[in-house]
């Protein structure tokens, strides 16, 4: 895939409020657009916080519009069913991820991240909270900087 092919990929994925799991192209899309990343590790099939997290939080009309104009999504899923299994290549780059941002392994873990990578703050578990209040805590990350 040729740089002006996978650019557009990123922008449309950006625009749209989708979650990416490319963390690299998540950076140069949140560098691009001065916008923060908003990383959650999640375990999709399995792992009932996460699957709640997604459906009340994340999924949220409310946090859709916001994440659309202030955050770039990156999930690092950990399916176990053989059915939801991962390329190779995608296992690779979560572990990466886990290995940097969530040794300890814990689902759901979500990350503010700066353009660089730098955690501005940490959501260790389901936050129960409404969508509206979990924005409100990322302004306040996205705003003490």
């Amino acid at each position: 895939m040729n740089f002006v092919t996978s650019f557009i990929i990123s922008v449309l994925l950006f625009v749209s409020g989708d979650w990416q799991t490319d963390f690299s192209a998540a950076q140069k899309t949140a560098t691009a657009n001065q916008k923060y990343i908003l990383l959650n590790f999640s375990g999709s099939d399995w792992c009932v916080p996460c699957i709640r997290m997604k459906k009340d939080v994340f999924e949220s009309a409310t946090f859709q519009q916001f994440a659309t104009e202030h955050l770039v999504l990156v999930r690092a899923d950990f399916p176990r069913l053989a059915k939801n299994k991962l390329s190779a290549e995608q296992e690779k780059k979560n572990e990466a991820l886990a290995d940097k941002y969530n040794p300890e392994g814990k689902f759901p873990l979500t990350l503010l991240l700066d353009a660089n990578g730098k955690v501005v703050k940490t959501w260790d578990g389901y936050t129960n909270t409404t969508p509206e209040d979990f924005i409100a805590q990322l302004n306040k990350g996205i705003h003490a900087r």
